[in-house]
C-alpha cells in the first residue's frame, strides 16, 4: 500500500462568527497555513508527531496531542487491532489560535482513514458533517460548522447555517448551503490580514458559555446572533462590491457585539485597538476569545498599520481566498 496523504487548511473568519452555532450566516476565507495526516502501513497502529512516537495500547482519550488520532479512530469504527498503520500528523496552524488548527487537522485524519477504507470520493459536505461530529462527541468539544465546512471546501465563502441551532440533535438537519465567493475576486487582493496574540485559548470554553446563555434564552445573546447572521449577508454585497469602507463598518460592528457579549479579552482587544489607530478601517476577532486568539484586520494602509501591529502581535498572517479545501497533499 502506498502512503495516503491528505491536508487541510485553517480558517479566518471575516464575519458571522460565531452565528454558525446559532443557525446563522457567516463569510470565512482560508489562510495558507495547512494541517496535514500521512497513513503508511506499519506492524501496529502507531501515532507519531514532530516531537513523539507512540504505540498506543488504547484508543481512550489521554488529553494529549494525539487525542485527535484516537477521536478519528474510534468515530469511523477502528480499534488498535484492525488498523495496521502509522498516522503521521504535523501542521503549520499555530495551537489554539482560534484559526482551527484542531479541526483542520481532524479533517486529515478522517480523510486519510475514509480512504484506507475505499471510501474515496466523500463530499465535502458530509466530510465536514461526519468531523464536526466526531469534535464534538469523540472530543466532547462544544463546536458550530463554520470550521469543518472551511477545511473541506477551503476557499471564501459564504456559509449558511439555517435549521442547524440544534447542533445535529435533530435528525432531519439539513446540510449548509456553501456559496463560493472567490471567483468573483479575480486579480483582487483583498485588504485582509490576521494578527495573532501568542496565548492560547480553547474555543470550545468560550463557545460553551455563550452556548448556555443562547439556551436559556438570554435576549443579549439570541438577538446578538441573529444580528451576526445578518451583518454576513449584508457583508456579501460590499465584499463583491469591492467596497471596503463598508465591509470594515459591518466588521466593526460584529466586534461590538462579541465584546458586549463577554467573548473577547484584553490581548484582542489591544490588538483590535492598535489596528484602527494605525490606520485599518476596521478589526474584529477572526476566532476564539477571552485571552487568545486571532483578530481579522481590514486595511488599505498596510505599510502603516502591518508594522504597529508587529509590536504588539505574536504573528501576522495573510489570507489565501484560492487555497484549496481537503486535498490529496
Amino acid at each position: 500500500m502506498q502512503p495516503i496523504r491528505y491536508s487541510a487548511p485553517g480558517r479566518a473568519g471575516i464575519i458571522g462568527n460565531p452565528s454558525d452555532m446559532y443557525g446563522g450566516t457567516v463569510i470565512s476565507c482560508a489562510i495558507p497555513l495547512r494541517a496535514r495526516c500521512m497513513l503508511e502501513p506499519s506492524a501496529r497502529l502507531t501515532f507519531q508527531s514532530r516531537e513523539r512516537i507512540l504505540s498506543p495500547d488504547t484508543l481512550e482519550l489521554q488529553g494529549d496531542e494525539f487525542d485527535v488520532c484516537r477521536a478519528a479512530l474510534q468515530g469511523l469504527g477502528f480499534t488498535v487491532e484492525n488498523a495496521p498503520f502509522t498516522l503521521r500528523i504535523e501542521t503549520d496552524i499555530p495551537a489554539q489560535s482560534g484559526l482551527a488548527g484542531s479541526s483542520a487537522l481532524l479533517t486529515a485524519i478522517v480523510a486519510c482513514l475514509l480512504h484506507y477504507r475505499g471510501e474515496l470520493w466523500f463530499s465535502p459536505h458530509r466530510l465536514a458533517e461526519q468531523v464536526r461530529r466526531i469534535e464534538a462527541h469523540g472530543l466532547r468539544v462544544q463546536c458550530g460548522y463554520q470550521d469543518f465546512y472551511m477545511a473541506a471546501f477551503g476557499g471564501l465563502n459564504l456559509m449558511e447555517f439555517r435549521d442547524k441551532e440544534l447542533l445535529g440533535k435533530d435528525p432531519t438537519e439539513p446540510l449548509a448551503t456553501v456559496e463560493s465567493l472567490q471567483g468573483y475576486l479575480q486579480g483582487v487582493a483583498l485588504p485582509l490580514w490576521l494578527a495573532t496574540t501568542g496565548g492560547k485559548r480553547f474555543s470550545g470554553a468560550v463557545h460553551a458559555n455563550l452556548r448556555a446563555r443562547w439556551e436559556a434564552g438570554e435576549t443579549a445573546v439570541v438577538e446578538g446572533m441573529e444580528r451576526l447572521g445578518r451583518l454576513a449577508r449584508e457583508a456579501k454585497i460590499a465584499l463583491l462590491t469591492r467596497d471596503w469602507k463598508h465591509l470594515a463598518y459591518l466588521m466593526n460592528e460584529n466586534y461590538a457585539i462579541i465584546q458586549e457579549l463577554g467573548g473577547s479579552g484584553e490581548a484582542l482587544n489591544q490588538l483590535v485597538q492598535v489596528a484602527l489607530e494605525h490606520g485599518a478601517l476596521g478589526a474584529k476577532l477572526a476566532g476564539a476569545g477571552g485571552e487568545g486568539g486571532t483578530v481579522i484586520v481590514l486595511t488599505l494602509e498596510p505599510e502603516r498599520t502591518l508594522p504597529a501591529l508587529r509590536e504588539v502581535a505574536d504573528r501576522i498572517i495573510p489570507v489565501a481566498p484560492f487555497a484549496p479545501g481537503i486535498s490529496r497533499s
